[in-house]
C-alpha cells in the first residue's frame, strides 16, 4: 500500500473539496459574510427551482445554526466519504448493480455508470430525465445525477454512510467532477487500484490522512490554551487503528477468554500476536484453573465487549473542553 500517495491525496482533497464546496455556496448567495433573502427566488437573475429554494434555505438554517465554515468542513467530509466508500464497493465489485460509478473495467477514469445509463436499475432513477440529458448531451448533468441516484439507492443497504441526499448536501456537490484534476480523478489516478483491495484498511487511512491537517490545527491552537469545541473533538480524537493493532487487542482479549476455556491449539496456530501466560505459582495456576472452567461454559453470544472511545476519556479532562 502506498500510504504516502494516500496521504498526500486525502491532505489535497480536503482542501480542495471544501474550496469546491464554498463555491457552491456563493454560487447560491451564501458566504461566511452573508446569505441576503432567506425566501429568495432567485440569485444573480438566476430563478432558483423549487427544490433548489429548498436546499438553500436548509443551508443558510445549517450555517445559522453551526457557522459557516462548520457548514462547509461537514459537507465537504461527507462527500469525501461517499467518494471514498464508491471506489473501494467498485474496485471490490461491491455495488449492487455492478456497474462502476469512476472508471470502466479496464480502471481508466471513464464512468462506466454513464454509458450504462439507459440500462441502469437503481431505486428513484427517472429513466425520462436520463434520456433527456443524454439528448442535450449533458454529460457533466447526467453524472452528476445518477451519482447522487447511486448514494440513494445505497442508503437501503448502508444508512449510516449514504443517509438520502435532499438537502444542502446535494446542492453543494462540487461541479466539474468530470475534468482533469478534480477531486474524484485524482482518487482514481494517484492511488493505486491495488491498494483499494488490501482489505478495508484503506478507508481508515483516508480518514486519518483527511484530518491530519486538522488535527495538527487543533493541537496548535491547545498549545494556546484554546479550548477543543465538540466540533474538532473527532479530528483531535478518532485515529485509525491499524490491522495489526486490532488483531493483538482482539487475540489477547476476546481470543484468550475463549481458548482458556475451549482450548484448541489449531484455532491458536493462525494467530500471530498471541502471548501465551507467563509461568505462575501452583496456587495462582490452580486459581486460573477454576476461572477457565466458568469460561468452558460461554456461548459465544454471551461474551459482551465494551470499547472506551478516546474521545470520552478527553471529555473528562478540563482543558479540552469548551
Amino acid at each position: 500500500m502506498d500510504k504516502n500517495a494516500i496521504k498526500k491525496y486525502a491532505t489535497w482533497a480536503r482542501r480542495e473539496l471544501i474550496s469546491r464546496v464554498s463555491q457552491k455556496a456563493e454560487f447560491y448567495g451564501v458566504t461566511a459574510e452573508e446569505y441576503g433573502d432567506f425566501h429568495a427566488a432567485s440569485i444573480d437573475g438566476r430563478v432558483l427551482s423549487p427544490t433548489e429554494k429548498m436546499q438553500r434555505q436548509a443551508l443558510i438554517d445549517k450555517v445559522r445554526s453551526e457557522g459557516y465554515e462548520q457548514a462547509m468542513e461537514e459537507v465537504a467530509y461527507t462527500w469525501f466519504n461517499r467518494f471514498s466508500a464508491l471506489r473501494y464497493m467498485e474496485v471490490n465489485n461491491y455495488l449492487p448493480t455492478r456497474v462502476r460509478v469512476f472508471t470502466n473495467e479496464n480502471g481508466e477514469f471513464k464512468p462506466q455508470i454513464i454509458d450504462e445509463a439507459i440500462h441502469l436499475e437503481l431505486d428513484g432513477l427517472d429513466m425520462e430525465k436520463i434520456y433527456s440529458l443524454k439528448e442535450t448531451n449533458d454529460t457533466e448533468a447526467l453524472y452528476r445525477y445518477l451519482l447522487i441516484t447511486q448514494c440513494n439507492a445505497l442508503s437501503k443497504i448502508m444508512p449510516v454512510m449514504f443517509q438520502k441526499i435532499s438537502d444542502y448536501t446535494e446542492l453543494l456537490l462540487p461541479d466539474y467532477l468530470l475534468r482533469e484534476g478534480s477531486v474524484i480523478e485524482q482518487m482514481v489516478t494517484s492511488i493505486p487500484e491495488e491498494d483499494w483491495t488490501d482489505q478495508v484498511q484503506i478507508i481508515g487511512w483516508l480518514y486519518q490522512y483527511y484530518n491530519a491537517e486538522k488535527k495538527d490545527e487543533v493541537f496548535a491552537a491547545l498549545k494556546k490554551n484554546v479550548k477543543i469545541t465538540k466540533e474538532n473533538i473527532p479530528a483531535a480524537t478518532q485515529l485509525f487503528t491499524p490491522d495489526w493493532i486490532v488483531r493483538y487487542m482482539v487475540e489477547n482479549s476476546l481470543g484468550r477468554l475463549w481458548v482458556e476455556g475451549n482450548p484448541n491449539e489449531q484455532l491458536k496456530s493462525g494467530w500471530k500476536y498471541y502471548l501465551e501466560e507467563a509461568e505462575q505459582e501452583a496456587d495462582v495456576e490452580a486459581q486460573l484453573a477454576e476461572i477457565r472452567k466458568e469460561y468452558a461454559a460461554l456461548k459465544p453470544e454471551e461474551i459482551l465487549c465494551i470499547e472506551i472511545p478516546t474521545q470520552l476519556l478527553i471529555q473528562s479532562g478540563d482543558r479540552l473542553c469548551a
